[in-house]
């Protein structure tokens, strides 16, 4: 059994603490919390599992460590805080640990990632021996090796696009919502996310990884992007009330150019509500969101993938998968040789011993 370590109980690290317990190759030997009130509690409350597993959560980083663990499943956010996540992650890997997590986009394609980002983890890898694969949803398997396995599928390709269309009421980090992305915020109000090059920063990695799959010659990489206002005031379940006139959707996109054409595009139409903007794209069920992969060519294909979890929550459901291929690779990293590993490295593998099984 691999002894593995969640660092992080928020939306994604229940996920995987829930995750690490079903896979049959890993045992979960600890779990690191920053709040307070969180030390002592059993990990499958914070799981949010209907037992107890008798790991309790701990904030002794140090002591977590210096047990030298096989892996660590690293689920604290990286958005609003890169700094602190790259020190955490580079102080785990340089343990020897192999290191997966969400956090930190840029080493999405670490390729391509800023030195100050790609340099401390090579140089963790080189001290301790641990290695890092990073990666998600969207950025992440939804415009990497979906997009590419379904490539494998054409005769011919024109233009391939990803989609992430989704209702950000959902989404249960309010000041990521109302200040990142701008809902609610008036229309001159610029959201970082849409400012100039971060669209880029976030999802460019994706753009050029499948370039470099695909065997293609990116020009350059552009972004554009719209914005439209709530027509009516609206009041959501989870993130109360956005005033008529504020902004209640965005649509932009990430375009790599080939040739002069826009040939591998990810797409983004967040809303806050279904009635702004209802002709721009929808999910095709009219639910709260969906991951889509358009392939323009001979032949045309289009997949769409909806994923629920914790009570039929889609954004829930989007965590839980990046979650998924992260724990699944655990155990190919363990056996593979140290280092900075990508989407395009790690093979996509049936869930071997999962089917059916319950969790004990």
């Amino acid at each position: 059994m691999i002894s593995t370590v969640v660092w992080g109980t928020g939306n994604v690290g229940r996920l995987a603490i829930r995750a690490v317990e079903a896979h049959p190759a890993l045992q979960l030997c600890a779990v690191i919390v920053h709040n307070p009130a969180k030390v002592g509690r059993d990990a499958g409350e914070l799981g949010e599992l209907d037992r107890l597993l008798g790991v309790e959560a701990t904030d002794d980083i140090e002591a977590v460590l210096a047990a030298r663990p096989q892996a660590v499943v690293y689920a604290a956010s990286g958005d609003v805080r890169p700094d602190e996540a790259l020190a955490d992650i580079t102080r785990a890997v340089r343990s020897g640990a192999v290191v997966v997590s969400p956090a930190l986009y840029p080493l999405y394609d670490h390729l391509s990632a800023p030195p100050e980002f790609r340099d401390p983890v090579l140089a963790a890898v080189a001290e301790g021996g641990g290695s890092l694969f990073a990666s998600g949803v969207d950025p992440g398997w939804g415009n990497d090796v979906l997009p590419l396995l379904l490539s494998g599928l054409g005769t011919t390709i024109d233009v391939i696009r990803c989609q992430e269309i989704f209702d950000y009421s959902t989404y249960d980090q309010p000041d990521s919502v109302r200040y990142l992305v701008g809902m609610g915020q008036p229309m001159d109000y610029e959201p970082m996310m849409l400012m100039p090059s971060i669209p880029t920063m976030v999802w460019g990695g994706q753009i050029r990884m499948m370039a470099r799959a695909l065997g293609v010659e990116l020009d350059e990489i552009r972004e554009t992007s719209d914005r439209r206002p709530l027509d009516t005031t609206v009041t959501t379940r989870t993130m109360g009330e956005f005033e008529a006139g504020t902004q209640g959707a965005i649509r932009f996109e990430v375009q790599g150019i080939v040739e002069g054409e826009a040939r591998i595009v990810i797409e983004h139409v967040t809303r806050i509500h279904p009635s702004c903007a209802p002709d721009w794209p929808v999910p095709p069920d009219g639910g709260d969101g969906a991951h889509r992969v358009v392939i323009e060519g001979r032949p045309r294909i289009q997949v769409t993938i909806e994923a629920t979890d914790e009570g039929e929550n889609r954004s829930a459901g989007g965590n839980a998968t990046a979650v998924g291929r992260l724990v699944a690779a655990i155990d190919w990293l363990v056996e593979a040789e140290p280092g900075l590993y990508d989407a395009l490295d790690i093979p996509l593998r049936p869930a071997i011993g999962r089917l059916g099984r319950k969790q004990s």
